[in-house]
């Protein structure tokens, strides 16, 4: 039962290690900039999360393991419980900007009208 439930996740082990590696890359990359050490560690540690995700699920299947197929499971779980949360932040202060923005435009025009 474990086999066939783990068997999809453990063929996708490549992709899980491909974006992996591009995330640890990216936040690797991150640090070197000034304002990207801030949060750099996030893109590391989802990276590492998706690293331990594939190598459970492998050896999930190899070993038909009920409580490795489910802590793979569960680091996918995390992984996308923390971009699920980076998205919804990230949404929040773009709306936040769009709201400042449009104040400061209105506050332009009725500065500019008032002075003519």
């Amino acid at each position: 039962m474990v086999r066939d439930i783990i068997e999809p996740l453990a063929r996708g082990k490549f992709w899980l290690k491909l974006l992996g590696v591009m995330m640890i890359i990216t936040g690797a990359l991150q640090v070197l900039t000034i304002i990207g050490i801030v949060w750099a560690w996030l893109p590391i540690w989802l990276g590492v999360i998706l690293f331990q995700a594939a190598n459970a699920a492998e050896l999930a299947l190899n070993t038909e393991d009920p409580a490795t197929a489910r802590n793979a499971v569960d680091k996918l779980r995390l992984y996308f419980m923390i971009q699920g949360i980076l998205m919804l932040i990230g949404l929040v202060l773009v709306g936040l900007m769009f709201a400042f923005g449009g104040l400061a435009m209105i506050a332009g025009l009725a500065g500019s009208a008032a002075g003519y």
